[in-house]
């Protein structure tokens, strides 16, 4: 596992550590930036790529914002004949040191790029996982997203098969890029299960002083929050479920607290702030007790999510969802029969959640066949064995 831009941050233990990182985010954007840098001596370079300098510079700073950096996806996308060739060209140098691969994996298609050289030097097949990167490049101004999309389509040639976490996600990715069927496959998302013992699974007594709606992503707009916010005040404002609370989990970077400030003061004004709970960056211990304190779970995103992950944690804690009818929310509920779908709109939000808060039975029985399918078809070891699939093919 090689990491590029920064460390990763991961639940599990890492095992890119001791690698090298290479494309450091910093080096990869002076690059960009300045022709001097170009020809900066190793030893600077390899000091701006250090494992502790990038991982201070990544909690400093807000999310990647596609209309800053148009110029340097097109760069990426270019792969060798880019502003950071010499990084293509350092990755691949110290990869002729290690093992030969049979198999190289792109982590998303944005690094398409790198595909190309990567084959011809290494004489491997390289992969690819899609990973929700149709948003991000819609986001790009106009002066960049047009030729974003089209280098894109032309570099995707290289890559042997890609991979889809959802059919939904599928089927958008070849038909914008131009790919046959046949080239992209599915292999649904896994969670490791340690630590999500399903215990008090009656969802009418995991809090029985209080039923609790809960989230568990990213807190930002994109994902809905302000939404799933707007339906639990109309839930209070009902006075249908009694003492009713609203906890929120999930990362919470510097680009994040202006929004989650304004959401603060909307249940303030409300009258209701005092019945949510914010629990940023938790770690996944505390993610999983999150869990296993609700009654139901929504993370109401209105953007093309190619997975939600969240869904399949939730679910493995026997907890029922209801989300939107959106993206691949249908398929994934279908898949699990662990909730409930509802028109993208708080009022119907509201109505589905109140639908399964005044009815534990079912909520009970959402959630007990939510947790059954995750063992089934949603760990680590049946997504290992469907990407071996794959690969073999």
């Amino acid at each position: 596992m090689v990491p590029l831009y920064l460390p990763l941050t991961l639940d599990e233990a890492d095992e890119s550590a001791g690698t090298p990182i290479f494309f450091g985010g910093i080096n990869v954007y002076l690059e960009q930036k300045s022709s001097l840098f170009q020809r900066a001596p190793k030893w600077l370079r390899r000091l701006l790529a250090s494992r502790r300098l990038l991982g201070w510079a990544g909690s400093k700073a807000a999310k990647t914002k596609a209309s800053e950096v148009g110029d340097l996806m097109l760069s990426m996308l270019r792969g060798e004949e880019g502003r950071q060739a010499r990084e293509l060209d350092e990755l691949i140098a110290w990869l002729k040191t290690q093992s030969r691969p049979d198999v190289i994996c792109l982590s998303n298609a944005l690094l398409v790029g790198l595909a190309r050289k990567l084959k011809r030097e290494l004489d491997t097949t390289v992969i690819c996982t899609l990973q929700g990167e149709d948003a991000y490049l819609d986001s790009l101004p106009e002066t960049y997203r047009d030729a974003a999309w089209q280098l894109l389509r032309e570099r995707v040639r290289e890559v042997d098969r890609f991979i889809a976490p959802s059919h939904y996600f599928a089927e958008v990715m070849a038909q914008r890029l131009d790919l046959p069927a046949e080239k992209v496959a599915v292999v649904y998302n896994g969670i490791s299960l340690d630590g999500y013992e399903v215990r008090n699974l009656k969802a009418g007594t995991r809090n029985p002083t209080a039923p609790v709606i809960g989230y568990l992503a990213r807190m930002c707009k994109d994902k809905g929050l302000d939404l799933l916010v707007e339906a639990f005040i109309t839930l209070k404002q009902r006075g249908t479920v009694a003492r009713l609370k609203l906890q929120i989990a999930g990362s919470c970077g510097p680009g994040d607290e202006p929004f989650v400030k304004a959401l603060r003061k909307r249940l303030a004004e409300a009258g209701y702030i005092g019945e949510v709970a914010f629990y940023p960056n938790l770690t996944r211990a505390e993610k999983i007790d999150f869990l296993q304190g609700l009654t139901v779970f929504s993370v109401p995103a209105l953007y093309g999510e190619a997975f939600g992950l969240y869904l399949i944690e939730a679910l493995a804690a026997g907890v029922p969802v209801v989300q939107p009818r959106h993206a691949a929310f249908p398929e994934l509920v279908a898949a699990t029969g662990g909730g409930l779908i509802c028109e993208p709109d708080a009022k119907s939000l509201a109505d589905k959640l109140e639908e399964l808060l005044l009815n534990p039975e079912r909520a009970q029985s959402l959630g007990a066949a939510g947790a059954q399918a995750v063992r089934e078809k949603f760990t680590v070891a049946a997504m290992a064995q469907e990407t071996l699939r794959v690969l073999q093919s």
